[in-house]
């Protein structure tokens, strides 16, 4: 561990460069930043933060699944994350007749949870740095050779540090974009079962409508917990596994808070690109973003419209649909929020000093002269690229048929038979899942949509040739809306991929020559095909150049002064992180002041009976009307608080995070950010930032109060006082 904190100059000796921006590494806490935390509020010692050899907050902290973070709330394994994070399984558990999404579950007992297939916790054991060793192996290497060169070297240390007996797991992560390298160790637990959940109506209340916005009154919460076997050994599952005895759990509180608070959040922020250059910010306002929403309000759209009025189809398509909407709101702030704050210029002021100082510099001062023109080369392509991942593969028939290439390439080349046996499984296991969550209604339209955005939003020259002659001739002139529903509703009534029958007899007998002439298969390999044979190349590209120019240039900055490098912090990169701040209320525009608390009150507020958003329970109104909050209540208020707000830096990745008090509590649950600050991936506002939790006095009424499961808060160690 010594020699770890020698090396890692830049983690340990970090501060603050502005308000509370900033995620840290736990495990790398210099003395400057724990003298920060401290002067902020924090009462723990750094040992208790993290520690090597004893149980600290650390050790209570989870990668949820692969892609939320959630915490160990007590001494059997209970798992608080929140209620999107554990939405799908939720969905996947639920049926017509058993509804969980729409009537919530609450586990009065540990045999009457539910298993979840496919989720799983990995708890964080030691991270060591191996920049010294990748940097070695990559040695005078650039482009391809070195990025074949570092993920050879850094497969061979995920190798050396992982041990499957031990269902251990080591991932090398590169920082400061390739400048730093770091192993993290994981201990995987696979037995994870829904505990708790509330009613939809409440862990999505708002839905589309206040996502990202404040003030918010949303129960963003779900309630998992981790089994191991009796050896206490991580084990698949089995109904003879007991519940996870954890190094460390979170005491919850139900004390309260204050305007001015302490707050302190550990999780898995995903990515974050605070390093972005002006090229970058053009290419997301004019050209990826506009299009990525565009295409996706598009699909909701069509989504929406099937689910609104049928409560099988909205359980169908409710994970999906949740997964499109929130980016596609997020990817529109983000643009506004970039022009709003004048990020482009920003860039091209830090791009400037660095070309001053880069001049004369071999191996820095044409760095953004060869950047320049990369995007320039990659520009024209851009806008096809989005519309293929978001617009034709946005269809899942689509994106499905474009799967069964690999099982084209086996027949056509005349693979062994074994070959084809393991393409032909592996398209029956998708598209038995496909069949599962295809709504041919919602996707006939967006698949009629996307052809006709295509052709008219993609550059002509760039599109699959004779494609959409063969379209004008069979089905009507190419500006008519009608001409594209005509022929979507050929695709869907013809290809054998949604007709049993048909797929079984290709399966029996797969030949190539029926694959190509299937309706589906013909326009998603017309597409992919034109794509990976003429301009994936450009997009692979431009992709190491800008890859290679930003380690250079991030390598550039911390050599042009090395007293702003040690304030530097790396990204995001789904590695455990703290940030710390306060709860603070904030006022986001002229005569309009934010207060840091929503309540019940704003709940009942709200409400629209039957609103597919702002609908409630009634068993919710009931009780919140009767003023019956027990021991949860705020007194202050003579309320429920519901949500709060703080000033912590995060990103997506630390949804279900939790907010700590200064003592090490647990007082609430990260879900969102704010409206006013969603640049924050690129450029952290240090005015108007803000995270909006749900407080975990709502969170325990909802499962006291509405869910009677008492068994569970008994679980807890509540601190009161």
């Amino acid at each position: 561990m010594k020699k770890l904190l020698l090396t890692v100059v830049l983690a340990v000796t970090m501060v603050r460069s502005f308000a509370d921006e900033g995620m840290w590494l736990p495990l790398l806490l210099g003395q400057q930043v724990y003298n920060d935390m401290v002067k902020r509020g924090l009462k723990l010692t750094k040992e208790q933060l993290y520690s090597v050899n004893k149980a600290s907050i650390k050790d209570a902290i989870i990668i949820f699944g692969g892609f939320c973070t959630g915490e160990i709330v007590s001494n059997e394994g209970l798992i608080f994350t929140n209620h999107h994070c554990g939405y799908d399984a939720v969905a996947t558990a639920s049926s017509v007749t058993n509804n969980y999404l729409k009537n919530g579950f609450w586990a009065k007992s540990k045999q009457e949870e539910i298993p979840s297939p496919g989720l799983y916790a990995e708890f964080l054991t030691k991270i060591e740095d191996v920049t010294a060793e990748v940097l070695k192996a990559a040695e005078g290497l650039s482009g391809l050779d070195r990025v074949k060169k570092v993920t050879e070297i850094t497969t061979e240390i995920n190798k050396r540090y992982s041990d499957e007996a031990t269902s251990t797991i080591a991932r090398v992560n590169a920082l400061f974009k390739g400048n730093q390298y770091l192993v993290f160790v994981y201990k995987r637990y696979n037995d994870i079962r829904l505990a708790g959940v509330p009613p939809e109506s409440i862990g999505k209340y708002g839905g589309d409508t206040d996502n990202w916005e404040w003030p918010r009154h949303t129960g963003d919460f779900s309630i998992f917990r981790v089994y191991m076997g009796k050896d206490g050994k991580a084990a698949a599952y089995s109904p003879e596994n007991v519940p996870l005895k954890p190094k460390h759990f979170l005491p919850v509180s139900i004390k309260g808070i204050k305007d001015g608070d302490y707050a302190m959040i550990y999780g898995y922020p995903g990515s974050t690109n605070r390093y972005e250059t002006s090229y970058g910010i053009k290419q997301k306002i004019d050209i990826d973003n506009p299009t990525l929403v565009k295409l996706r309000d598009m699909r909701l759209k069509y989504m929406f419209d099937q689910m609104k009025n049928d409560a099988a189809i909205k359980l169908q398509l409710a994970a999906d649909y949740a997964s499109i909407a929130n980016y596609w709101k997020f990817f529109d702030g983000e643009s506004k929020q970039l022009i709003k704050y004048n990020v482009y210029d920003q860039k091209k002021a830090t791009e400037a000093k660095f070309q001053s100082w880069a001049n004369g510099k071999p191996e820095f001062e044409s760095i953004f002269k060869d950047w320049g023109a990369a995007y320039d080369a990659w520009r024209p392509y851009s806008k096809h690229r989005m519309y293929i991942n978001e617009g034709i593969f946005g269809s899942p028939l689509l994106a499905y048929a474009a799967s069964l290439q690999q099982l084209e390439n086996a027949i056509v080349q005349k693979g062994s038979s074994e070959a084809i046996k393991k393409a032909l499984e592996s398209a029956k296991e998708a598209r038995t899942e496909l069949m599962k969550s295809e709504n041919k209604a919602s996707d006939q339209n967006i698949v009629a949509a996307v052809l006709q955005m295509y052709y008219k939003d993609v550059d002509k020259a760039q599109q699959p040739i004779g494609f959409y002659d063969g379209v004008k001739s069979g089905y009507g002139d190419l500006n008519d809306e009608t001409t594209y529903k005509k022929y979507a509703a050929s695709i869907f009534a013809n290809t054998m991929i949604l007709d049993n029958a048909k797929w079984d007899a290709f399966s029996s007998n797969p030949d190539a020559t029926v694959l190509q002439a299937d309706a589906a298969y013909a326009v998603a390999s017309a597409f992919l095909k034109n794509w990976q044979g003429k301009y994936l190349q450009y997009y692979q590209q431009f992709n190491l150049k800008n890859t290679e120019f930003g380690r250079l240039y991030l390598k550039g900055i911390m050599q042009m002064d090395t007293v702003k490098a040690k304030k530097m912090y790396p990204d995001a990169t789904f590695t455990m992180r703290v940030s710390f701040g306060n709860v603070k209320s904030y006022a986001p525009r002229d005569a309009v002041k934010y207060d840091y608390v929503t309540t019940m009150k704003g709940i009942l507020e709200k409400y629209k009976p039957g609103d597919y958003e702002f609908d409630l329970p009634e068993k919710l109104i009931e009780v919140a009307k009767k003023k019956d909050f027990g021991q949860y209540i705020d007194k202050q208020r003579n309320d429920l608080v519901v949500g709060f707000i703080t000033t912590n830096d995060i990103t997506g990745g630390n949804s279900g995070s939790p907010v700590i008090d200064a003592s090490g509590n647990l007082i609430g649950l990260a879900f969102d950010g704010n409206y006013e600050a969603l640049s924050h991936k690129i450029s952290f506002d240090p005015v108007y930032n803000r995270t909006i939790c749900v407080d975990v006095r709502y969170v325990l009424w909802c499962i006291d109060k509405l869910g009677g499961a008492t068994n569970l808060i008994n679980e807890l160690k509540l601190v009161k006082q």
